[in-house]
């Protein structure tokens, strides 16, 4: 049995986790991951993308500990570059990203859902990056992304002293974006999908990366950078479609291109 399925609904994407009994990362799922997450930037036809775990208890509980008993530094080496480039992959993914957390997120299993562009979390979902209690730290953008998202002060108590925090605190310190109720995150994530569909996906794909610019650059640099993609998106199919669809009161249908 596939232990990452990948299903198309419309214009988004399901990938489910599906490795019992805590849907942990082996170096197959992330290559299945990675290589997903680059055909479906291939597909026009998908705009979003959603990611959860199969069954009620766990997102994900991240890598499997077992890997890395032998303390072998190749084996270590190897699945810190697949971890990297499965969740940059899903980090640059040209649509929107929407982690719908139904359960325990540790660790990689919490670092994939950092990699996304909006967390859902259900109300009874755990969190935490345990990795410094173990002798490791996160490899998979952990100390970046978190620190990005809640602060450097967050970010410590959660790594450095293996803080773990539920849904509500989550949402407190904008590690989430929203709390639902206990199996309603999957729903409420698909719900998020749709309304990304009726944006344009150039345009989508162009704010998002202007957004993440923020990251890396300073915003003297984003702002020409935010005129240029704008003036750019002039020539796509869909700022024509958008803007008459607009003046002639119905829906726009999007080429992405």
């Amino acid at each position: 049995m596939a232990q990452l399925k990948l299903e198309k609904r419309g214009h988004t994407a399901l990938i489910t986790m599906s490795n019992p009994p805590a849907n942990t990362w082996t170096r197959e799922t992330l290559t299945q991951l990675r290589n997903a997450v680059k055909s479906l930037d291939e597909d026009k036809n998908i705009y979003a993308l959603v990611i959860t775990g199969e069954g009620d208890k766990f997102f994900s509980a991240g890598a499997d500990l077992k890997l890395f008993a032998d303390g072998d530094k190749a084996v270590a080496s190897d699945m810190a570059r697949i971890f990297g480039e499965a969740f940059e992959t899903l980090s640059n993914f040209s649509g929107v990203s929407i982690a719908a957390i139904n359960g325990y997120a540790m660790g990689g299993g919490l670092e994939v859902a950092l990699a996304c562009d909006i967390r859902i979390a259900e109300q009874q979902a755990q969190m935490a990056l345990p990795e410094a209690k173990v002798g490791l730290l996160p490899c998979a953008g952990g100390t970046q992304n978190l620190a990005w998202l809640v602060g450097e002060g967050w970010a410590k108590r959660m790594i450095l002293c293996g803080e773990r925090i539920g849904a509500e605190k989550a949402l407190q310190i904008g590690l989430v974006e929203e709390v639902v109720a206990t199996g309603m995150a999957l729903e409420t994530a698909l719900v998020l999908a749709d309304k990304a569909a009726e944006q344009s996906p150039s345009s989508v794909t162009a704010c998002k990366k202007l957004i993440q610019q923020g990251r890396s650059g300073s915003i003297q640099s984003a702002l020409p950078l935010e005129r240029e993609l704008f003036v750019g998106l002039f020539d796509t199919k869909d700022q024509v479609e958008g803007v008459q669809a607009f003046l002639e009161k119905r829906k726009a249908n999007w080429v992405n291109g």
